[in-house]
Formats: structure tokens, sequence, C-alpha cells
């Protein structure tokens, strides 16, 4: 065919799809959903199980419904990354706020753990079969004593001050190798797994996870039976983002973690320095600071979107444990004693379901200074109405700016509380505020709401005259100004 009787036939098919084009493109584009399951660790009583949810349509899902049924002396215990209700053994399964939406070729997916070995059957996904064959699944739980061998067993690390990784599984194998002076240096990509540190750095030599925040790691757990008090065990996953546990002096720097349980979680890591970090989309807390880290720092980081599936467990910067939790994280005469926590130059919000920060009772001695907070999306739940909430004492706070805009639930910028404790501390007492800049949306009470100045008579708060607030329901604060 000649160049001229080409051009010809093109603009001859091309008048014939306009003519058509209508039938064509009268189908709107939808999305199509599939759901496949899959089984992860598996151990005497129980599995942890996951989902993943594909989108071969053409056009993106919205939301999403699974619901499948588990044999009788099965059920679910836990779950992460969805909303779950149960009726006798048939189970629904919506999505959380974050992963909703599935784009055209893109997945998101759930996972939960169980008592009891039953698999789900019966599983449709927005009304329609799930789809994707038969179950990805293993029919009879391994002994014990078969346990797979992990990646990182066999994967080695390079020696050198620095050590470049690009997978999790040289994440991992790095964290397990760290020693004081260290920099892990990653490379921007996905790090899915679960990553424990647990080697000490020192004063002098600090151990460094750096990377863009482009670097981003993700923990689909948690999976496996978990012990009475949270320790790296095997066979469990905690489902924390990033765990140093004994493990003080530590430098976590620039990457990004998300998807997670918990996002950071020091235990019993003192001189803790946390800066640049990117924490978001957690099904609970952002950032923990427990079992007596003292002396730590968090930064010039960014939190938002936590407390996706426990939104009164959604705190943005956790300081200590509360009372009911020392017998597991007070390890300093029974008190969690995460006491002289900076919390620097951080942007805490949007859509923080709990407070902002939470600054538990038997703590002492912090600075939160510099910070941002937006409190638009603060739910309510478990008392979580604040930016600050303080059961501490002796903290400084200032130099920090507040805004709230609905939605959310909000009563007054920053709290104070008197939890009794045993050992007695003067818990919510004694702590300071100044140049902090509030406005309140017209919702929130006062900016600085101190619950009880009789509980504190021996330590009293103060609030300073160099607090300002805007579009206050009743003003600066309940108590004396002092100039």
């Amino acid at each position: 065919m000649t160049r001229k009787r080409l051009l010809a036939a093109i603009a001859a098919t091309a008048s014939a799809a306009g003519l058509f084009g209508a039938v064509v493109t009268a189908e709107a584009a939808a999305p199509s959903l599939t759901a496949t399951f899959a089984q992860g660790s598996v151990w005497d009583s129980g599995y942890g199980g996951k989902y993943t949810l594909t989108n071969a349509g053409d056009a993106n899902s919205t939301q999403w419904t699974i619901e499948f049924d588990l044999p009788e002396g099965t059920a679910i215990t836990t779950s992460w990354s969805s909303v779950l209700t149960r009726t006798g053994q048939h189970y629904k399964v919506t999505n959380a706020a974050f992963n909703g939406t599935i784009k055209p070729g893109g997945t998101a997916s759930f996972g939960f753990n169980t008592a009891g070995l039953g698999l789900p059957t019966g599983c449709t996904i927005n009304g329609s079969p799930c789809g994707g064959g038969t179950p990805t699944t293993t029919t009879t739980p391994p002994s014990p004593t078969s346990t797979t061998t992990s990646p990182t067993t066999t994967t080695s690390v390079p020696s050198g001050d620095v050590v470049d990784v690009g997978t999790a599984a040289e994440l991992q194998a790095a964290l397990a190798a760290a020693s004081p002076g260290r920099t892990i240096r990653l490379a921007a990509g996905t790090y899915r797994g679960s990553f424990v540190a647990t080697k000490p750095g020192t004063a002098a030599a600090p151990i460094t996870v750096t990377g863009p925040s482009t670097a981003v790691l993700i923990n689909d757990g948690p999976s496996g039976e978990a012990p009475s008090c949270p320790a790296p065990t095997a066979g469990w996953d905690s489902g924390y983002g990033f765990w140093l546990y004994g493990a003080p002096y530590w430098h976590l720097k620039g990457f990004t973690v998300q998807e997670a349980k918990k996002g950071i979680v020091a235990d019993n890591s003192h001189h803790t320095v946390i800066e640049g970090v990117r924490v978001h989309r957690i099904d609970e807390e952002a950032v923990h600071f427990r079992r007596s880290s003292a002396d730590s720092v968090i930064r010039d980081s960014t939190i938002s979107h936590t407390g996706l599936v426990q939104a009164g467990y959604g705190e943005g910067v956790y300081l200590g444990s509360a009372n009911s939790n020392w017998a597991c994280h007070g390890n300093s005469g029974g008190v969690d004693r995460s006491d002289r926590i900076q919390v620097l130059d951080n942007h805490i919000g949007p859509y923080v379901a709990a407070e902002g920060i939470d600054v538990k009772e038997g703590t002492e001695g912090g600075v939160i200074r510099g910070n941002t907070f937006d409190g638009q999306g603060v739910s309510g739940q478990n008392s979580a109405d604040s930016w600050v909430d303080v059961k501490g004492f002796g903290y400084v706070i200032e130099g920090n700016t507040g805004t709230f805009a609905s939605p959310g639930t909000f009563a007054n910028g920053y709290e104070t509380h008197n939890p009794a404790t045993t050992p007695s501390f003067p818990n919510g007492c004694g702590n300071v505020w100044r140049d902090n800049k509030s406005d309140l949306g017209g919702v929130g009470q006062y900016a600085i709401k101190i619950t009880s100045t009789s509980k504190c008579s021996e330590r009293p708060n103060v609030v300073y005259a160099s607090n300002t607030v805007s579009r206050a329901v009743n003003g600066l604060t309940n108590i004396p100004v002092t100039p």
C-alpha cells in the first residue's frame, strides 16, 4: 500500500471511530475489585492473615467492604488497616480512612490475627465473589521448631562507618549488625517488614539511620503470638514501623514511616534523637517514648493521620505511659520515667485523632517548643479533645502555634489532668506556658485549661501573659495570668 493510500485508510478509520464513538464510550468507567487471602505467620493456636485487594477496572474505587465466614472455634482477635464487625462467625470488614481509594491497577490490604486455625470461606467484596482463585494458604500449621529462617541471617553487611542499604532484608541485617558510630543510609524506595534495633550506641558514637523522605518504612504486621509485655520475641511481629528496644543513643533522620500499627517506638532507649522524619497513616500513635527513654528529642518532623483504627489511641507524640501500664513499661522504681524529652519545631496534624502530644503521669522536666498544631480531625474519643494534655510535671510549653477547624471535637488548646499514682507524684503540676499562640476556631473554651489548682498548691501551674488567644469561647485560661 502506498503512503497516500495508507493515510486515506487511517483517515477513514478515524472517521468511523467518530461515528461510533458514542457507542464505544457509552459504558462508563468503573472499578473492578478482587481480593485474595494469604496466611503469614502460623503458630499452635492461630495465624496471621492478610487480604490484598486489586483494582482491575478503569476507575478509582472509593470504598470497599469484604465479608467472609470463619469456622466455629476460630475468631479474629486483632485487626489493622480496616474497620471490622462480627456477627457470630460472619465478619464484615470495611476500609480505613486511608485505604478506601484504590486506583486502577493499584492494591490495598488489611490484616488480622486469629485464635484458632480455621480459614476464611465465602468471601465477597462489595457483594460480589472475591475471585482471585484458591486462597494461598497452608492448611497444616508448621511445628514451632520448624520456623523458616529469616532472610536477614543470610544478608551480609559490609564493614565500614557507613552502610548503604536498598532492601528490607539489607536494612534488617544492618540493624542486627549495628555498632557504635555506624551510619545506616537508606536509598529511596519502600522497605516492607519488621525493623527492630537492639544494639546500643554511645554518647560519643551514636548509631544513625538516615535517608530521604522517599525512603518509606511499612510494617504490615502485627502477626504471631504477642508476649504479655511488648518485647522482641521470635515468631511475633509487633507491627511497629521502627522499634528501638534497649537501644540508647540512636539518631533517626529524614525517612518516612507509614502504614504500621504504631509508628516509631523507643523502649528503654534513652538519648534517642528523631529528626526530620515523616510519620503518617498509622493505626495508633505516631511516636512513643516509653520505658524510661529519657533525655530524647524529636524535632523538625511531620506527623498526621493517626488513630486510623483506634482513634482514641492515635496520639502524635506520646511521652511515657499511663500508670495502668507501668507494670510493663515502668523500669525505674515501677514508673515509666521518660523524663526531659524535648519536642521541638514539629508540625503535628491534621487528622491526629488523639492529642498532638500526650504527656503521661510520672514524667517530668520536658520541653515542648516551637511546634505547630493543626487540630482538624481530633476525634474526641478517650478524652482526646486538645492539642496537648499534660499529666506530667515541670514541663515548659512555649512558642507553639495551634489552630482548630472542623471537623473534629475540640474542648481546649492545652489541658492538664492530675491522676493519682503510687508512688505519689505532683502529676499535672508545676508546668509553665509562655509565648504560645492559639486560634480555637470559635469552638474551644480556653487556650489553656488548668483542671485543678488545689491539687497543685505546692507546685502551681503558671500561665504567662505572653500567651495569646483568638476565637475562644471563654478566653485565654481559667486561672489568674502571671505578668
